[in-house]
């Protein structure tokens, strides 16, 4: 296919090793003669679990890639001026990985655009009033991000729907992201879950004594890390606090003496936190699919999330995990208290998370391109 197909990918941004980048690491094994578009690209090695993503890829920036990281943030504008410029007409099939902008690149009229929607852009729809509280900009710029975006936010909008309409197929990396895609750009699409190193989460070994509960991930506010941290503090239930963040702070003085804080976890240690605890703790109510949740499971252990969201797509109550079912200290705690450890078998979690493995994820996109090229070459 790679070799037949004149075939570009296409990214908001490549700045870090999350869930987004981990999706065009995938495609560009799949295609690894495809440039990759994106607005800005941080050239430092993308080590993860020692190999560097990108290093043998035809990364190609815009001229936003010369502006200082710090105004990274203020870029949505331009972002969106680029973007809506880029003409890849030349290409048969683009496939764009997108939360933001990069789904408004044009191509032709033999050009097959497959979108891997990761979300609809949070800062204009459902986390907008989110980022108007907690805009996180440097330089104290917070009061003019928060005045851009209110000025700005109808047009962004409107321009994000037409946007939304540039790619010939649409993909939903979740059920909530596709109820969402429905919602606000009233386009259809098929679900693909992203892609998780299983692999390097499994047990190796003797399994390791579980005890306590853990929560990972980056410390801002809609992550709500705090519910967590406040549920296990009044029960005094070990929790390790894996990560670090805005939050940071704030987390720290609302912990009781049953937490720690680990903020500087490497990726050859975070699979032992995760094998010998409990249960991994998914507190937040934004969760589009829940990458960590995935991690956890591999290693056998169940996850306990806010019953909203991605999770829906993964946890099977008393088999893979456990809801709560109101965001609030209270409703957490409950279900912290009555957990029962005995209820879940580690191994059939760990099988389980095989559904979401890399392997996975190349399979079912490799099919669906197929099927879209068939139909859109008829």
């Amino acid at each position: 296919m790679a070799k037949k197909l004149k075939v570009a990918i296409v990214c908001d941004w490549l700045t870090g090793t999350g869930g987004a980048e981990k999706v065009v690491f995938e495609l560009h094994k799949m295609f690894p003669d495809a440039p990759i578009y994106t607005s800005q690209y941080d050239s430092s090695p993308k080590v993860w679990y020692g190999y560097n993503w990108f290093e043998d890829a035809d990364i190609r920036t815009s001229k936003l890639q010369n502006l200082p990281k710090g105004l990274r943030k203020f870029l949505p504008v331009c972002r969106a001026f680029v973007f809506s410029r880029l003409n890849l007409s030349e290409y048969d099939l683009i496939i764009s990985s997108s939360g933001a902008e990069a789904k408004a690149i044009h191509g032709g009229p033999n050009t097959l655009h497959i979108c891997y929607c990761h979300s609809p852009t949070q800062y204009y729809w459902f986390r907008y009033e989110e980022y108007l509280k907690h805009p996180g900009f440097p330089y104290g710029a917070n009061w003019l991000a928060r005045l851009g975006l209110k000025l700005l936010v109808t047009p962004l909008r409107a321009w994000d729907r037409h946007a939304a309409k540039q790619p010939d197929i649409m993909v939903a990396n979740s059920t909530h992201t596709q109820a969402m895609i429905k919602k606000y750009y009233r386009r259809d699409s098929e679900v693909i879950h992203p892609p998780i190193d299983v692999e390097r989460f499994k047990i190796k070994g003797t399994p390791l004594n579980r005890h306590g509960f853990v929560v990972a991930g980056r410390q801002t506010p809609y992550k709500r890390i705090d519910l967590a941290v406040r549920a296990c503090s009044e029960l005094k239930l070990p929790l390790v606090v894996i990560g670090n963040g805005p939050e940071h702070r704030k987390l720290e003085h609302l912990a009781g003496r049953s937490v720690t804080f680990l903020t500087s976890v490497s990726d050859e240690d975070l699979p032992k936190h995760f094998s010998s605890s409990l249960a991994l703790i998914l507190p937040s109510n934004t969760e589009d699919f829940g990458v960590t949740a995935i991690e956890a499971m591999a290693a056998g252990t169940p996850v306990i999330a806010y019953a909203k969201g991605g999770p829906r797509d993964y946890i099977t109550p008393n088999k893979t995990g456990l809801f709560f079912d109101r965001l609030t200290v209270k409703s957490l705690a409950k279900v912290l208290s009555e957990f029962n450890p005995a209820r879940f078998n580690a191994k059939e979690i760990a099988a389980f998370s095989e559904n979401f493995s890399s392997e996975k994820f190349i399979k079912n996109m490799r099919t669906l391109i197929k099927s879209k090229l068939a139909e859109f070459n008829k």
